[in-house]
């Protein structure tokens, strides 16, 4: 899964794709590059960021998605915790929802899902992005990720999601402190057991920097690597990531790993 962040302020790439024909060439870029699925997000959802309105999100995407529908060969993820800029996201040709929230900002984005009959991600978050990294960790984070994902599953069910329709994601870095993080990674089996794909978004965040001695955002691409590999390996199904090209042979050496019986044979 390849990112788009569309915003001002994205921790990793704010600013760079505000623009609408930048965000639409690079749109086409993930694309080439081998990413599966694109991933579209209006509004920053990093460390100390704060909310906008639904119009200003859909003021955002709206346009690229636009320029897009019809020209992209793969199925465009909406990044978004409103069920207001979903639907308006669908009608332009979006594909899956991504909620960051798990349901918990606004449970109107499961019946959006339960409708269109669209793959939803629920993802776990601790507290809200303004004050996720400053307030107290999970003493027990498996057993907070795990409830807290079990809550989100039980909301969406409710609203008629179907089961086949939800995949899972602990949220690496969303409330959790480094230790944590890789505690996650490491144990992303357990979570398995929750009966859902998983997925692992770990590109260019902190907790790999930290691990590194304090590289920036731009140095971390070895560590990201290493991140992808441990999630592949631990059963993730989807990676979200920033440079889908260096990326790509990483996942696709890990899924072989993972499972050999899936390498053709040489003729």
């Amino acid at each position: 899964m390849g990112v788009l962040n569309v915003t001002p302020d994205s921790f990793s790439d704010g600013g760079e794709y505000l623009d609408c024909a930048q965000a639409v060439a690079r749109a086409f870029e993930i694309e080439r590059a081998g990413a599966d699925i694109l991933d579209i997000g209006g509004q920053s959802t990093r460390p100390g960021s704060v909310g906008i309105s639904a119009q200003e999100e859909i003021g955002r995407l709206i346009p690229v998605l636009e320029k897009l529908r019809g020209r992209l060969g793969i199925p465009v993820s909406i990044d978004t915790s409103k069920a207001e800029v979903a639907e308006a996201a669908i009608l332009e040709g979006a594909e899956m929802i991504n909620d960051v929230t798990g349901l918990r900002a606004d449970r109107g984005l499961a019946a959006v899902a339960a409708k269109g009959k669209l793959p939803l991600i629920l993802m776990h978050m601790r507290g809200e992005p303004s004050t996720m990294q400053t307030k107290p960790f999970a003493r027990d984070v498996m057993r907070d990720v795990t409830t807290g994902l079990r809550e989100s599953v039980a909301a969406a069910r409710q609203a008629g999601v179907a089961p086949s329709q939800i995949i899972l994601d602990p949220g690496i870095g969303f409330g959790k402190s480094t230790r944590q993080n890789f505690e996650l990674l490491s144990r992303l089996p357990e979570l398995a057991r929750l009966g859902f794909p998983l997925l692992v978004g770990t590109s260019r965040k902190g907790f790999i920097g930290q691990a590194l001695g304090g590289a920036a955002k731009q140095e971390r691409a070895w560590g990201t690597a290493a991140t992808i590999t441990a999630s592949i390996l631990g059963g993730a199904h989807i990676v979200r990531l920033h440079d889908v090209a260096e990326m790509v042979q990483v996942a696709r050496v890990a899924d072989a790993i993972a499972n050999p019986a899936s390498i053709a044979p040489r003729k």
